[in-house]
């Protein structure tokens, strides 16, 4: 099967969201396919090659850092588009090391429908050749410098919402209390990316 002819993979592990860029897609004429995490992602590749491929980075098992690498170490799926949509990777840097990955597009979240319907037209249509991939020594660097930063600015992001919650009085708290919680989680997640690599990489020294 041609790239061309495949169907656009969505990867996102927070259902209302990947719900809504499926159905976006699919009103304007998609065939769509999903998956919750890069794992997954993986396994619906192995079974139908994509024509693009739209995920988000921060994923519990394989974030979309580690997807696109994977992909793009591997030459029959070196030339499929990617785009990343991010709330959590937003800077410049991040952008940057996405880029060096072989990923063709770098949209915060929220993301703006018909800029991403551009974007995936853009992909479809372009001839891009296929990206090479990055050394393993300097992914697992720049794989590791990006977790370590988001987890810096979480986990300073969760000090200053402790902060204000104690101010708080008891009947304003349930919004700092929510933001907390999501903050938390999502340093939860960081650190256990981060443990996973700093294990790979001990393994490999």
């Amino acid at each position: 099967m041609s790239v061309s002819t495949g169907p656009i993979l969505v990867v996102e592990d927070i259902g209302p969201v990947r719900e809504l860029l499926e159905a976006q897609l699919r009103l304007r004429g998609y065939r769509v396919v999903t998956a919750r995490d890069g794992q997954e992602a993986l396994e619906r590749i192995a079974a139908e090659r994509p024509a693009v491929i739209v995920t988000d980075i921060l994923m519990p098992r394989l974030d979309g850092f580690a997807l696109a690498y994977q992909l793009r170490s591997q030459p029959q799926t070196r030339a499929i588009p990617i785009i990343f949509l991010s709330a959590t990777y937003v800077s410049a840097d991040d952008e940057g090391f996405a880029l060096r990955l072989g990923v063709l597009r770098f949209m915060p979240k929220p993301v703006d429908a018909d800029a991403l319907f551009l974007a995936v037209s853009d992909a479809l249509t372009g001839q891009a050749p296929a990206a090479e991939p990055v050394a393993e020594q300097e992914f697992y660097a720049g794989y590791r410098d990006r977790l370590e930063s988001k987890l810096r600015q979480k986990s300073a992001q969760a000090a200053r919402a402790q902060q204000q919650l104690a101010a708080l009085p008891e009947g304003q708290r349930d919004t700092y209390e929510r933001l907390l919680g999501e903050t938390r989680e999502q340093q939860a997640e960081l650190q256990r990316e981060l443990d996973v690599l700093n294990r790979a990489l001990s393994q490999m020294s």
